[in-house]
Order: C-alpha cells, then sequence, then structure tokens
C-alpha cells in the first residue's frame, strides 16, 4: 500500500546513475579510398544491345517531354 501511495519515482540510488565520462570518444574514421575504387575489368565492360536500345529510346522520349 505505501507503494500505491508514494507514487512512480526514478531510482536515485549511487548504482543506478550513469557513470560520468572522463575522456571523449575519438571522431568516426573517414572509409579509406583505396578500398572502394576498383580496377577496370580486364576484358572491358559487358555491352548489351538491348541496354543500348533500351537508353536510346528514354533519351528520346525524355527530349520529347522537355
Amino acid at each position: 500500500m505505501d507503494h500505491e501511495e508514494k507514487g512512480c519515482t526514478t531510482p536515485r540510488n549511487h548504482e543506478y546513475q550513469i557513470p560520468a565520462v572522463l575522456i571523449c570518444p575519438p571522431p568516426p574514421r573517414k572509409k579509406n579510398d583505396r578500398r572502394t575504387k576498383r580496377e577496370p575489368p580486364r576484358n572491358g565492360y559487358f555491352q548489351s544491345p538491348e541496354l543500348d536500345k533500351f537508353l536510346c529510346d528514354a533519351a528520346q522520349s525524355r527530349q520529347t517531354w522537355a
């Protein structure tokens, strides 16, 4: 009954407190660009005639809307 009369409260005991941070963490590091860059394939890129036709058709239809 005593708990109901008192209501809900935040625990204030030392063991429940968030400890103070003494040293700030280091800033995040940038990603190494050497990893993300890739060499082009030795045999070149795949050339698809269907893809070329699709892109040409898309470019033409875009010009008609502009």
